[in-house]
């Protein structure tokens, strides 16, 4: 079956770190481009992403100016995963985090409809 299967999400409090992981079965994740995307409570899913890696020979990562500083993306193609390391979390940034198949674009990062995961929420509340 191909999926991918995003974990790590949990309730932090401001300040906090978690990580998130995005696993990939069925398929290999070395050609793709692999963007997090994010739904706030009672809005819809952003079409643009926080953060996007490229494929590791483009070594293209893009981070939304709002997430600069504070969120790294990194992935492990031995493990079929990329990862988003969150730091320093605010309320802000309380949403369910999707992870999918991206197209990295200069100053943007959009998903290119091939593959969705079902999403880990990630909650930063005192």
């Amino acid at each position: 079956q191909v999926q991918l299967v995003e974990s790590g999400g949990g309730l932090v409090q401001p300040g906090g770190s978690l990580r998130l992981s995005c696993a990939a079965s069925g398929f290999t994740l070395d050609y793709y481009a692999i963007g997090w995307f994010r739904q706030a409570p009672g809005k819809e899913r952003e079409g643009e992403g926080v953060s996007c890696i490229g494929t590791t020979s483009s070594g293209r990562t893009y981070y939304e100016d709002s997430v600069k500083g504070r969120f790294t993306i990194s992935r492990d193609d031995a493990k079929n995963t990329v990862y988003l390391q969150m730091n320093s979390l605010k309320p802000d940034d309380t949403a369910v985090y999707y992870c999918a198949a991206a197209l990295v674009l200069h100053n943007r990062c959009v998903p290119d409809g091939k593959y969705w995961g079902q999403g880990t929420q990630v909650t930063v509340s005192s």
